[in-house]
């Protein structure tokens, strides 16, 4: 297996620029994906294999590791550092990776040891990643792509009819008028039968 990006292609699957990083979306660490209620974005035991396959690639603090896996995962995924960092700890007990300490950070570099529990496991880490992928396409195609495509858009005229018109144009208020409602029209079917019951509770 090559140590490129083009193996962890989940990112390309939100066209635009304007998938689940872009609105603040994020799986909960452990949750599961959608339309995957079987599976978790990964299973026990897995991040170890994700985490050796991104040090095979070059030498990562731990933070980059997050940052980089979220990079991967087109943002909708985010290792805690409660994951990542025990499991960097017992990879290196495992001397499948050595930390060396680099302007104050510890850098983790995958070890020879590494490299072959990776080659060892090869179909595992294939597995990994068709699923993950699998999960990624399952959120953004069908609805979810008009979903995220019409966001897009708007998104789209939203700042470049504010950049046009400039931050003391009067119209600008009624553009923020109009997504406030849109955002309450959106979140109003679960958050309504609540408001009215209090209301209907205070006439009483």
């Amino acid at each position: 297996m090559g140590g490129h990006k083009e193996d962890w292609p989940f990112g390309d699957f939100f066209a635009g620029g304007f998938g689940p990083r872009f609105w603040g979306f994020r799986w909960p660490e452990g949750s599961h994906g959608p339309r995957r209620r079987r599976q978790q974005i990964f299973e026990s035991g897995e991040v170890k294999y994700v985490i050796l396959r991104l040090l095979k690639e070059k030498p990562r603090h731990g933070y980059e590791i997050i940052k980089e896996l979220e990079e991967r995962m087109g943002g909708c995924y985010t290792p805690s550092p409660g994951t990542v960092y025990p499991t960097l700890q017992l990879l290196e007990d495992q001397g499948y990776v050595r930390a060396v300490e680099s302007e104050g950070k510890r850098v983790y570099h995958i070890t020879p040891e590494g490299e072959a529990f990776l080659e060892q496991h090869r179909d595992v880490i294939d597995d990994i990643l068709e699923r993950v992928r699998d999960t990624v396409r399952g959120f953004a195609g069908g609805p979810m792509a008009e979903l995220n495509q019409a966001f897009g858009r708007v998104a789209r005229a939203t700042y470049k009819q504010a950049w046009r018109i400039g931050p003391d144009d009067p119209a600008l208020a009624r553009i923020t008028e109009v997504l406030r409602k849109a955002a309450e029209e959106i979140e109003g079917p679960r958050e309504r039968p609540a408001a009215e019951s209090a209301q209907e509770a205070a006439a009483k």
